[in-house]
Formats: structure tokens, C-alpha cells, sequence
């Protein structure tokens, strides 16, 4: 018989990095003393333990569902905002167009770390410290020209005679641009979705300076989760396994948007 050495190296490189997420899930329903003492495959103690703190503990819950507010807030404001420009960018040729597209990307390039600080003395002088509007709004600035850039490609790949054939049937901008335009950019809405809501949900330096009790993100608990005895390692794998579900969970309902992405090169 023939061995498809493709398949096979295929097989082995997904083993190979299903292999960090199966030890995470081992360590989930383990105690510590199993994890620190102990070198084994599966639990010996087999334990819910970790999630039922996760569960019952608010500092833990709420974590999570601080992340989920303000990252669903950063997703719908970096929509919002990058719908009308980048169909702005996509239509229409104005004096510094190019630049002003180029400096947007460029936020996108600079590190989080940079603007920390000014967000933390912004948000402290005007009271919006610790809330989630202010995590959302600071996570824009990245979010916002990606996802601009995303759907300004897939909008040049919408012929400009169907704006003008939409304006003769008597529709006004706003009618044409929900009824007509935006289900033919779905693909292009679902990936910057996608990206806003990957990486305001992985973010973690600017999630954790601009909070501290009300809007603690799940990441920042992990972070700060330490007692004498140590880090409680099997909570914090525990912590782990959940917080990778909502990320599996956009990647498995926009998988086809991001193959059609990929397809169209903009992705």
C-alpha cells in the first residue's frame, strides 16, 4: 500500500500542535499536587474542581464576562466606524487619500505598549477608568484600520455601476448601503469581525492597564492569580480551556468568510 507522505506530515503537524491544547485540558481536571508531583497523560484524580471555582467564584466569572462586553463593544463601534470609511476609500479619490489610508495602517503597526499610558491619563482624567467602554474605544485604534483595510478590499471588488443602477431604482444611500451593498460585502463584514473580536479578546496589556476591579478582563485575573502557596495551576488551565471556546466558537460560524477571504487575497 502507498503512503501519502502529504497526509502524513499533515497528520502529524495538527498532532503537533493539538498536542499544547490536550495538556492544557489534562491540567484542567488535576490537582495541583497531580500537576506538580506527577508526569502523566491523563488525570490520576480525576477532579471539576477548577471549573467549579471558575463557576461559583465572581472574581472569575466576571472576568469573563467583562472581556465579553467589551469586546462585543470594541466589535460593533470598529464596524461602525470602518463601514463608511473604507467605502469612503473604496469609491471616492480625494487629496491626501492614500496617506491619510497609510497612517491608519500605521496605527495598526505600532505595539499596544506605546499607547498605554496616554489611555490610562486619559480615561483617569474624564472618569472613564475601569469601564468597558474605555478598554472597547482603546482597542479601536487598532481595530478600526484593519478592519478598514479588510473591507476596502472586498468593496473594490464591488463594480460601481451597481451604486449607480441602486440610485436610479430610487434608493437613497442609507437604503442601498443596508439593503443592497452590505450583503454582497457579508464575506468581508464576517472577516473583520472576526479579526476585531480576536484580538480585543487576546489583548491583554491595554485590557489590564485600564482596569483594576469593575471591568477586570478574564486575562488580567489569570495574570494576578497567585496566593503563598504559589500559582494554583490547574485553575489557571482551567481559565485557559474556557477562554479558548468563544474564540473557537467565531472561528467555527466565520470559517467560510475567512476561506473566502484568504481566496480574494486581502486576508
Amino acid at each position: 500500500m502507498k503512503i501519502n507522505k502529504s497526509a502524513c506530515v499533515m497528520v502529524l503537524y495538527i498532532l503537533f500542535l493539538m498536542l499544547p491544547i490536550y495538556w492544557l485540558i489534562n491540567m484542567s481536571f488535576k490537582t495541583n499536587q497531580d500537576i506538580l508531583n506527577s508526569f502523566s497523560l491523563w488525570p490520576n484524580n480525576f477532579t471539576f474542581d477548577n471549573y467549579i471555582v471558575i463557576f461559583t467564584d465572581p472574581s472569575w466569572y466576571k472576568g469573563y464576562l467583562n472581556s465579553i462586553t467589551y469586546v462585543v463593544m470594541n466589535t460593533l463601534i470598529s464596524l461602525a466606524v470602518a463601514l463608511p470609511a473604507a467605502y469612503a476609500f473604496s469609491r471616492y479619490s480625494f487629496m491626501g487619500d492614500k496617506h491619510l489610508f497609510f497612517w491608519l495602517l500605521s496605527n495598526r503597526m505600532a505595539p499596544p505598549a506605546v499607547f498605554a499610558l496616554p489611555f490610562f491619563q486619559l480615561y483617569s482624567s474624564v472618569g472613564l477608568f475601569d469601564t468597558h467602554i474605555a478598554v472597547a474605544l482603546a482597542h479601536t485604534l487598532f481595530n478600526v484600520p484593519l478592519a478598514v483595510w479588510i473591507l476596502e478590499g472586498f468593496m473594490r471588488g464591488v463594480p460601481k455601476e451597481i451604486d449607480e443602477t441602486a440610485y436610479i431604482d430610487g434608493y437613497g444611500f442609507f437604503g442601498f448601503f443596508r439593503k443592497i451593498f452590505m450583503p454582497l460585502i457579508a464575506s468581508g463584514i464576517g472577516v473583520a469581525a472576526f479579526f476585531c473580536f480576536m484580538f480585543s479578546w487576546v489583548e491583554l496589556l491595554l485590557s489590564r492597564t485600564l482596569t483594576s476591579v469593575d471591568a477586570k478582563s478574564i486575562a488580567a485575573t489569570m495574570t494576578r492569580t497567585a496566593s503563598a502557596s504559589g500559582l494554583d495551576w490547574g485553575l489557571l488551565a482551567a481559565a485557559g480551556v474556557l477562554t479558548i471556546i468563544p474564540g473557537a466558537l467565531v472561528i467555527y460560524f466565520v470559517r467560510n468568510h475567512i476561506a473566502k477571504g484568504f481566496a480574494l487575497g486581502r486576508v
